[in-house]
């Protein structure tokens, strides 16, 4: 076996054995989750962001988040999104960021005049200081890491390091779900997200770090395994990551990360000559059977229920009257929040009071565009335009990043559903902005 599969085996069962410790011993999370962050700063500052060393622990920080939350092993529960933050800052110290990310700038200032109006509209009682930080915090962390990220000259190799630290944790997060939920078939009994196929956290967010997961490895067949054993050791991977995401009944992530390489395959097929063409095809007839199996398997360990799921049908096989779980009323209430005041907004985290007051029930948001238009108005409709399309200027610029309209999508799709709750959309999108080079920084 060559260094670098040896390499490469020692670092997924690694992330095996820390998946299986956390759930064997539950308080090796907190150790986990400190040690990433001094570890991680150790690292950053020896290097001093010589080879982009600070997106690299950004990415381990943004992979890991779903596991520490849902063992209690982060330092605060928000802690990610700051922990992204803090990389990107040691990043910037030692290798500064690109003149030219005027717009990142004016998304951050669009964001001002909605935190200074909840400041004033915010209930009595409500700690305003912790409020408008959690609702805030995920744009914030989307537009650092994006001024750092602009335009940031980088190695195809580099970028697949990269994906591989953010992937790591997800592996460990999949090998402690399955610890959780040995037998799958003891758990399921309808159509609804299950949190028990979930490690007892919310199903959504579990789904959409598992879909990325079967993306990232996914891409490593194609680009990364240079040997019929690096290719085999993936495709494993890619199995029960992509098994234990389906059994979370949770469908945003396991579709967004279905399209992201649907999306990759494309770029490929077309930027590739003729043998490489040929060489995709055989690609694709092994994806397709994975693909086949992975739901033959999954429909078996389900008793056909995840067949019913994906329908939009409950447990008897009858049609949901609501197709997105009752999301669609929250999003409708905040266009009429945004209708009501389309200038400025509602202001930050006034939206979820709002609903509360009307309807008894407080409710927070998961759509993050219905919510920019409700809490930041017509500002927010700039911002949303501006990180829409910054990357599509940019991929016409630099064709190469193969990469860039699989980012750009998981960044849209998912805070379609799952808001920016998380890190990971954030860090994702502004991996967008890289400006891939072939060769650049292989070893």
């Amino acid at each position: 076996m060559k260094k670098e599969e040896l390499s490469y085996l020692y670092l997924i069962l690694i992330h095996v054995f820390i998946g299986f410790v956390i759930y064997l011993l539950p308080f090796t999370a907190k150790l986990y989750g400190y040690s990433i962050f001094i570890l991680g700063t150790y690292y950053v500052i020896k290097s001093k962001d010589k080879n982009n060393e600070a997106l690299m622990v950004a990415a381990y920080i943004a992979g890991s988040e779903v596991l520490l939350r849902m063992t209690g092993g982060n330092i605060s529960y928000e802690f990610s999104k700051y922990g992204v933050v803090f990389f990107i800052f040691i990043g910037m110290y030692f290798s500064g960021f690109s003149k030219g990310a005027i717009p990142y700038w004016i998304f951050l200032l669009l964001l001002v005049p909605s935190v200074l109006i909840a400041t004033f509209v915010l209930d009595f009682d409500t700690n305003i200081r912790t409020t408008i930080a959690f609702n805030i915090s995920g744009p914030v962390c989307l537009g650092l890491a994006s001024i750092y990220s602009y335009r940031r000259k980088i190695g195809l190799a580099q970028l697949n390091n990269i994906l591989l630290s953010l992937g790591l944790p997800i592996l460990s997060c999949a090998i402690y779900l399955f610890f959780y939920t040995p037998n799958v078939r003891d758990v399921i009994t309808g159509t609804q997200s299950n949190f028990e196929t979930s490690g007892g956290f919310g199903p959504n967010q579990v789904a959409t770090f598992l879909g990325l997961g079967m993306f990232i490895f996914f891409s490593r067949i194609i680009l990364e395994s240079r040997s019929k054993f690096l290719v085999l050791l993936n495709l494993i991977i890619v199995f029960n990551i992509s098994y234990r995401g389906m059994v979370t009944f949770s469908r945003g992530g396991m579709i967004t990360g279905f399209l992201m390489i649907v999306l990759l395959l494309f770029f490929l097929y077309f930027k590739t000559n003729t043998r490489g063409k040929l060489k995709l095809n055989y690609i694709f007839v092994i994806i397709a059977v994975a693909m086949i199996s992975i739901w033959t398997y999954t429909s078996l360990q389900t008793g056909g229920l995840i067949n019913k799921r994906y329908a939009n049908q409950d447990a008897a096989g009858r049609d949901k009257a609501s197709k997105f779980t009752g999301r669609e009323d929250v999003a409708t209430s905040e266009i009429d929040m945004f209708l009501q005041n389309p200038i400025f907004g509602v202001g930050v985290a006034k939206g979820a009071e709002i609903r509360e007051s009307k309807t008894g029930t407080f409710v927070a948001s998961h759509d993050e565009i219905t919510r920019m238009l409700a809490e930041h108005g017509s500002l927010g409709i700039f911002g949303l335009l501006i990180l829409l399309f910054t990357p599509l200027v940019l991929y016409l610029e630099n064709s190469f990043n193969m990469y860039l309209l699989c980012f750009l999508a998981f960044w849209f799709l998912t805070i379609n559903h799952a808001a920016m709750r998380t890190a990971l959309p954030a860090f994702v999108y502004s991996l967008s902005l890289l400006n891939v080079q072939l060769g650049v920084g292989r070893k």
